[in-house]
């Protein structure tokens, strides 16, 4: 049942029943980009992928909850430095970190940004409600943000939502949310490590870093 796939998906036992920690975590606020796209689930794709390394004799072993978009798709081979840009709607207070969150991905990537004035390859903005790209936005709460695998580019803050820079008290993190849909338009899906940046979900007033999941899933992608 689809409420059996999302239990697993979020490492809940899988009752099929919407018990007290189910309804919890699918009410929490989370990204706006599906687990389920045309009936599969994207979640459970990489989920099993197990890595094991040596170190003074020990075994490591570590297992990936990443995930990719149906297809895989990806930036070419040709295309490694991004040009990203704000449209005129964005707070001014969001420039700072945006722009850092693309820098945290570039010092674990082989990918560089910049910032453009006009044409550019990734495209930030805030929104509301119905605004043209068949994901509305639902106010206060619900989705946080969306965006678009590659090479689509586009990045779309819920501009109802209270925001901050840093962690603040009933307000998300901008640079924290940021991470987040920049893996989505490198590539990355969601991952079922809380850990994770990749994790759909985030609470207001947390904030949050890469994670090995989410290094090992993007360098997974593109190889490196």
């Amino acid at each position: 049942s689809a409420v059996k796939t999302y239990q697993r998906n979020y490492h809940i036992n899988p009752t099929g029943t919407l018990d007290a920690t189910t309804v919890s975590k699918m009410t929490t606020p989370r990204c706006g980009v599906p687990d389920i796209i045309d009936g599969k689930n994207t979640m459970q794709k990489h989920g099993t992928k197990e890595h094991e390394s040596n170190s003074s004799s020990k075994h490591i072993h570590t297992v990936s909850h990443y995930s990719f978009f149906q297809g895989n798709p990806r930036w070419p081979p040709s295309k490694t430095h991004l040009t990203y840009r704000f449209l005129p709607n964005t707070p001014g207070a969001a420039v700072g970190p945006v722009s850092r969150a693309f820098q945290k991905w570039a010092s674990s990537t082989h990918f560089t940004f910049s910032l453009a004035q006009s044409s550019a390859d990734l495209v930030i903005g805030f929104h509301r409600g119905d605004h043209g790209d068949g994901n509305p936005f639902d106010g206060r709460g619900g989705t946080l943000a969306h965006a678009f695998a590659p090479t689509n580019g586009r990045f779309h803050y819920d501009a109802d939502e209270q925001w901050s820079v840093g962690p603040v008290q009933d307000a998300f993190d901008l640079e924290t949310v940021a991470l987040h849909e920049i893996g989505h338009l490198l590539g990355l899906g969601h991952s079922s490590v809380e850990a994770a940046i990749m994790y759909s979900g985030i609470g207001a007033g947390v904030t949050k870093g890469l994670h090995a999941d989410d290094i090992q899933g993007i360098r997974a992608l593109y190889n490196i």
